[in-house]
């Protein structure tokens, strides 16, 4: 029969993770002899040391002298001989009564059995893992942090082997205990990734707030080319010298830019907090939670800057809605970029080369805005082009999230950096795990609740209210809902998505408008 396994039994991330393990973790006999018996032989045997059977055999010599099962399975170290003899030493420890015979016999099956397939080696299995469990527990919390670590992956490795042991290899013999350190590193990876990308989330926080003076009220120093001095309080973000403007190529993307180059444009200042608050919770009530964490970020700024931030939530929960009318109650243009529609070079801009060339997203959204601080939406961001044919919209936000990248963006068409340090970045998504961890880094993250039937009574009037704006309507001249009406909306209702309820409210008001235009 031939053997389709693979010779090896581990992948490379696998290895990586065991031999960055044993560098890390190497320890003298010394600190093993701090772990309890079962873990120290556990990690022995994980470390592949070839002297762990002697070392185990000269234990059960020491309790258990000219003992014949010994000798054979030191002779030849595998599941059939180590069962023997964990049994022989199973039963000494009934007849002698000495309990210590049996931790022996749970490290002989430690050391000796492969992966769990076979039926009959299943209760073995278990037997040891339990025993890894117990000594897990009693491990002193002075023990070093690496032996910890590496007794918690092969205790946690090994009770997860009967379930895993496919995804760890597909070599019979592999030895369970190695197996066991393998799966134990893996099942840490992504805690460890939550756990780097909280530090480096603390890191990004702590850094905004040392540069927070800097941000809005410092002149900017110039690039090199005619430097235009800004006062406080505004911020010159393109620099060109005037040789520059009459180039034919150059002229075109220009046009549209000349109130915002070489000019200090103004940065919108802080309006009050309380009053914010008051009006998003008025539209939001059920959103209480993202309305404090948002504002809470701009507490003692001079200027309006948002830092980055993502929404994430179910579709029709309000995160765009949000998002605009947070920025107009903070008194800055909004700029909304579907993410389904764009890509990178689209965003970052396009070089001046080509025919279609284009400064950058965020560029265009202050000369829109005409002042330096307005803010992007990226809607849906989950759902962008993965394709890296015009560079992926993913990886071109990085630049413009960090703040010692932003105040000097190479805008592509102008050929000159752009300071971009005040501009707010929202993005909504419905899936966030599937954006790339460096881009998930970058942002402050936050569940967008979804809408109960309990705030319909609170959200009504925001609704009727943005119907009519959108309408070019004046809400003064609306009659009031009537109770009936309402509880006609109550029934079709019952909470979740925002944009099913403006449907309903929609069709209330085409009856009620015709109702009163009859009467």
């Amino acid at each position: 029969m031939t053997d389709d396994t693979d010779d090896t039994p581990f992948t490379d991330f696998d290895l990586d993770l065991l031999e960055g393990a044993a560098e890390d973790s190497a320890a003298s006999d010394d600190e093993l002899a701090m772990l309890p018996r079962i873990l120290r032989y556990g990690l022995l045997a994980s470390r592949g040391v070839n002297s762990v059977h002697r070392r185990l055999a000269a234990e059960i010599e020491e309790s258990c002298p000219g003992l014949p099962f010994t000798a054979a399975w030191l002779g030849m170290p595998n599941a059939e001989t180590g069962h023997r003899l964990a049994a022989e030493l199973d039963h000494r420890a009934v007849a002698e009564d000495k309990s210590e015979l049996r931790g022996l016999a749970d490290c002989i099956r430690l050391t000796s059995l492969i992966l769990p397939r076979d039926r009959a080696l299943i209760e073995d299995h278990r037997r040891v893992a339990r025993a890894l469990l117990a000594a897990l527990r009693k491990l002193d919390h002075d023990s070093p942090p690496h032996l910890a670590a590496e007794a918690e992956a092969v205790t946690y490795g090994w009770a997860a082997l009967p379930v895993c042991a496919d995804d760890v290899t597909r070599t019979f013999q592999t030895p369970a205990a190695t197996a066991a350190a393998a799966l134990g590193a893996r099942m840490a990876t992504y805690r460890m990734e939550a756990a780097t990308a909280k530090i480096s989330a603390q890191a990004t926080r702590e850094r905004v707030e040392r540069t927070k003076a800097d941000l809005a009220v410092a002149p900017v120093k110039g690039n090199g080319r005619g430097d235009t001095p800004a006062p406080n309080g505004q911020v010159v973000v393109a620099q060109l010298d005037s040789a520059e403007f009459s180039r034919h190529r150059l002229k075109d993307i220009v046009a549209p830019l000349s109130k915002v180059i070489n000019i200090p444009l103004p940065l919108v200042a802080m309006p009050p907090l309380s009053e914010v608050r008051r009006a998003l919770l008025a539209e939001f009530p059920y959103a209480a939670v993202v309305v404090d964490f948002v504002l809470a970020d701009l507490v003692g700024r001079p200027t309006v800057r948002v830092s980055p931030l993502l929404l994430s939530g179910e579709p029709g929960s309000g995160k765009t809605r949000f998002v605009e009318r947070m920025f107009h109650h903070l008194g800055v243009s909004l700029w909304r970029t579907d993410a389904t529609a764009v890509d990178g070079s689209a965003f970052g801009g396009t070089d001046r080369r080509w025919s279609s060339a284009q400064v950058c997203r965020p560029m265009l959204a202050i000369a829109r805005a005409g002042h330096a601080n307005p803010g992007i939406l990226i809607d849906e961001i989950d759902k962008t082009a993965v394709g890296r044919e015009y560079g992926r919209l993913l990886d071109c936000l990085l630049a413009f999230l960090e703040l010692e990248t932003a105040r000097q963006y190479p805008d592509p068409a102008l050929q000159t950096a752009l300071d971009l340090r005040h501009v707010s970045y929202v993005a909504t998504a419905n899936h966030p795990d599937t954006l790339p961890s460096p881009l998930r880094d970058r942002f402050r993250h936050i569940e967008f609740p979804r809408p109960t039937a309990e705030d319909l009574e609170a959200l009504l009037p925001a609704v009727i209210a943005d119907i009519l704006r959108d309408r070019g309507l004046d809400r003064r001249w609306m009659i009031p809902f009537t109770t009936t009406e309402k509880e006609a909306i109550a029934r079709h209702w019952h909470g979740g998505s925002v944009r099913r309820l403006r449907r309903i409210v929609e069709v209330v008001m085409r009856e009620h408008d015709a109702w009163a235009a009859r009467n």
